[in-house]
């Protein structure tokens, strides 16, 4: 058999990677590069700003030639770092040994040894880790996210007075509306995305244990914890003052299990509105040259909803793994960390093709109004619920004096088909007041729906 050319390994990096590129622009070795590369240049340009070891702020000039490596950096600074890690053996080494070229190139070579001053690799790293996945929560997740949130409320909004037979332990149940089951998905999502909204994303820069004691020793003179707190301030990231040779990771925990939160919320969507596809509550609408099964032309299958529920338990046990094990670094140092945040992408590339698969597929389904009518009046049983509530408010009010009218209805009703000719005989055989006869004899499955659609109204607070 004549060998593949290279191949992805990941799916990601194949059949789904023109829906979680972007992912990469910030969370793949590149993209950590490129931070890397960044936290660098800006500890040469603050530690010169504040004229560190008698140097002088570097010119406007130099300032933008200096930022421009990289905002520049593209495929042949990619190709040069892994030259010289290929040496290194040490990617933020590499990194190091990259920046220091550029200083030659720009005439720089006066303040190279501040290149990666008093810094142990994790400073850089802690850093950089902090600002791609930052970018990439802000720039990449939370507009998918907030996508489905906006298509889930338009449906919402929408369907808010359509009248559902509801399905509690799968039977029938209490009518409900379509649009208010929605609500209360948005509502729920919407509580996680502001969680995710205000997280915090923290840094630390105190050296190999997290004492200064590289800093003290060059200028015992300079008030470096100020200096590490205004540089990663600076960054615009939250400032970590006690670390061992790691920030500790808790923010990237916190961050992780609520986005995990948002996957099981959105994998519970999934499987109700396939659910709702397979009991012809939602139709599914044709796309056109789309082939539903390979031997089956009927078919429409809700790919959509399985696509994402699979990418969701995917990302979801990939967060947990995070979340668990980032939290815990032997003593003062361990790599365990290194190579477990390598995969901080690929759980957050998972959950945005769940996403993309979700708003897709909510924007391929319409409400079966007819199928939805008939099921609710094919079970008039579910009126029991009324009927012995407005029974015992009636006893209360000396009204009637029926005895346990629950027991009354369990015995109409339990496991029986009831039409509607079976309610009102029975309601109008019940010693009770006119006007509740009257309530509960204009009473239908389709009405029953209580304050269901003003419901719905607490989206639009």
């Amino acid at each position: 058999m004549t060998p593949l050319p290279p191949q992805p390994i990941s799916p990601l990096d194949g059949r789904y990677y023109p829906v979680v590129h972007t992912v990469g622009e910030h969370l793949s070795e590149a993209g950590l590069n490129r931070a890397r590369v960044s936290v660098e240049v800006e500890w040469l340009v603050f530690l010169t700003d504040h004229a560190m070891f008698t140097t002088s702020p570097l010119s406007v000039d130099d300032k933008a030639a200096l930022r421009a490596v990289v905002t520049d950096f593209g495929q042949a600074e990619i190709a040069e770092l892994a030259e010289i890690e290929a040496t290194t053996r040490h990617d933020v080494k590499a990194v190091e040994y990259f920046v220091r070229r550029r200083l030659s190139e720009l005439g720089l070579d006066a303040i190279a040894e501040l290149t990666h001053f008093a810094c142990t690799s994790e400073d850089v790293n802690n850093l950089s880790y902090a600002l791609t996945i930052k970018d990439a929560v802000a720039q990449v997740w939370l507009p998918g996210f907030r996508a489905v949130i906006a298509r889930l409320r338009d449906l919402a909004l929408e369907l808010r007075s359509v009248p559902m037979l509801s399905h509690t332990h799968g039977q029938p149940a209490t009518p409900t509306t379509l649009g208010k089951e929605l609500a209360v998905v948005v509502y729920r999502l919407e509580r996680v995305l502001a969680q995710v909204e205000g997280g915090e994303y923290l840094g630390k820069f105190s050296g190999a244990t997290g004492t200064f004691s590289a800093h003290l020793a060059a200028d015992p003179e300079a008030d470096w914890p100020t200096l590490s707190r205004e540089f990663v301030e600076g960054l615009g990231l939250t400032w970590n003052p006690l670390t061992t040779q790691i920030e500790s990771h808790d923010w990237q925990a916190e961050l992780y299990d609520r986005v995990r939160h948002a996957n099981r919320i959105l994998h519970n969507l999934a499987t109700d509105v396939w659910t709702y596809i397979s009991m012809g509550y939602f139709t599914q609408i044709p796309v056109a040259g789309a082939t539903g099964s390979s031997t089956m032309p009927h078919k429409i299958n809700p790919i959509r909803f399985e696509n994402a529920e699979a990418n969701l338990e995917i990302s979801s046990a990939l967060f947990s793994t995070l979340s668990e094990t980032l939290v815990t670094s032997r003593l003062q140092r361990d790599l365990t960390d290194s190579t477990t945040q390598r995969n901080v992408g690929v759980a957050f590339a998972h959950s945005l093709l769940a996403l993309d698969n979700l708003r897709r597929g909510l924007g391929e389904i319409a409400a079966n109004h007819e199928r939805l009518a008939a099921d609710l009046d094919g079970n008039w049983e579910v009126l029991g619920e009324a009927i012995q509530t407005v029974i015992r408010a009636e006893v209360t009010a000396g009204q009637s004096d029926i005895e346990d009218p629950y027991a009354m209805l369990k015995e109409l009703t339990r496991g029986k088909r009831v039409s509607q000719q079976d309610l009102v005989a029975f309601v109008n055989g019940l010693d009770i007041s006119d006007g509740a006869k009257a309530r509960l004899t204009n009473l239908t499955p389709g009405t029953y729906t209580g304050l269901a659609d003003e419901l719905v109204d607490h989206l639009e607070v």
